[in-house]
């Protein structure tokens, strides 16, 4: 039998094929509830977004449901789900982290070379989307416009593309899904305003300026989708609980004692 190439699991992956063998195997029981991002990330000794990553994989293959503000359940594998399985797929960080490296170093190097046919393009897709509302992806195509349009700037077809099919890796399942726990429906209020910051930079000639702005935009992205979901909200004591317990100990000293409560 000839060799063949083995292919290293992403981190994410590693940790959904352990979670789905616990499911498996009725560690986690349908309709039990897992423990929490933060304490799954502590067990495994990894940051919590390879584990948000590798639950909204399960999620994606309908072995979890991820209730905001409540949990993340085991459910009965659904028949009609999207099995996205393979290694090949991306994790939503993973691409970020790539786009910020690269996209904040062609914002720099499109501050030194920017002509006012240049800027008229870019001000061209902004200006689409302020004419505009969005719901969803629907802001996407214009995000891309957006992004391909400062690379073009360096007259470079081999980066313009490389761009955009960086860009074009969030469109999978998992990038998707975790997109939905995440949207509040405001991200692209958001990131249009990140946008024109980093097309003024450019605009003024600044190439430092334009880095900064297209670092800081990619890097508020990732903390869009960092936020927490699927945990159960803290339980804090109610308003003026720690007052009274206060005037309740006082109460106690006062009468030498225990303090008496009312119902």
């Amino acid at each position: 039998m000839p060799l063949e190439a083995i292919e290293p699991r992403r981190l994410y992956r590693q940790i959904a094929d352990q979670l789905r063998l616990l499911i498996e195997q009725g560690e986690y029981a349908v309709g039990s509830r897992l423990p929490t991002e933060r304490e799954l990330a502590d067990k495994l000794g990894v940051s919590r977004p390879t584990v948000r990553e590798a639950l909204i994989a399960l999620e994606v293959e309908g072995r979890l449901k991820i209730r905001v503000g409540s949990g993340i359940y085991v459910i009965e594998q659904q028949p009609n789900a999207i099995v996205a399985t393979s290694s090949r797929i991306e994790g939503a960080f993973e691409i970020l982290r790539a786009r910020a490296f690269i996209e904040s170093a062609v914002a720099e190097e499109a501050a030194r070379n920017a002509k006012r046919a240049d800027i008229a393009r870019i001000d061209a897709a902004l200006a689409v989307v302020s004419r505009a509302r969005y719901a969803g992806d629907q802001f996407l195509v214009h995000d891309r416009c957006f992004h391909t349009a400062v690379a073009e700037t360096l007259r470079n077809a081999v980066l313009t593309r490389c761009i955009g099919e960086l860009f074009d890796l969030r469109i999978n399942p998992y990038f998707e899904q975790l997109a939905r726990h995440t949207d509040d429906g405001q991200y692209w209020r958001v990131a249009h305003q990140e946008h024109r910051a980093i097309r003024d930079a450019i605009a003024a000639r600044d190439p430092a300026a334009a880095r900064a702005a297209m670092h800081e935009h990619l890097k508020r992205s990732h903390q869009r989708f960092s936020r927490d979901f699927g945990e159960p909200p803290s339980k804090a004591p109610a308003a003026g609980t720690k007052t009274r317990t206060r005037e309740a100990s006082s109460r106690a000293r006062a009468h030498g004692g225990r303090a008496r409560t009312t119902v």
